[in-house]
């Protein structure tokens, strides 16, 4: 077997993308303009509820299941303050819950799958019900609503479990056709 050969068998049977080629980059570039700007952008234009859609959770969490771990944090962390810097939102007093919990999901969405080797459906439900619990651990802890902590959760996590469920059943699928179509070039 040829260096090249065995080079690509070893790629086919990571369960993700190696993250730091040019085309990775690229893609993984694509993804938080689509996280950080186009989606929220998208749905701020057309009057869709953005509480409704999560429309920053889709991209970070595909990047982690498809890139793993590392670049999903990276893209977690980055979306919300890209997206504040240059649209205002999300507002300052939810910035900071809303970083952790993009990055939260980003990770765990690719640690879950790369290091610890689940599947990609079981990566998915965790990394959202991670990014959900430190998210309102967070808001919680520091205050950062000025609503009693029942209510909020009601306000915050209700209007996305339909998003949430289109994410545990797509993102998987998407994943997985990204992955393997990129272990084939």
């Amino acid at each position: 077997m040829s260096h090249t050969e065995a080079a690509a068998k070893a790629v086919m049977g990571q369960l993700t993308l190696p993250a730091w080629r040019l085309r990775a980059l690229s893609i993984q570039g694509l993804l938080l303009v689509s996280a950080a700007l186009l989606l929220p952008a998208a749905a701020h234009l057309t009057g869709l509820p953005v509480r409704v859609l999560l429309p920053m959770h889709w991209p970070v969490i595909l990047v982690g299941l498809c890139y793993g771990w590392r670049s999903g944090a990276l893209v977690g962390l980055v979306s919300p303050g890209v997206s504040f810097l240059l649209s205002g939102m999300p507002l300052p007093a939810i910035l900071p819950a809303m970083t952790l919990e993009l990055a939260a999901y980003g990770f765990l969405a690719g640690f879950f799958r790369e290091t610890l080797r689940l599947s990609r459906p079981l990566s998915t439900a965790l990394s959202l019900l991670g990014g959900r619990v430190l998210f309102v651990a967070f808001v919680g802890a520091t205050g950062a609503v000025n609503v009693p902590i029942p209510e909020y959760l009601k306000l915050a996590l209700l209007p996305g479990l339909a998003s949430a469920l289109g994410q545990f059943l797509l993102l998987p699928l998407a994943a997985g056709w990204w992955v393997r179509r990129e272990q084939r070039k």
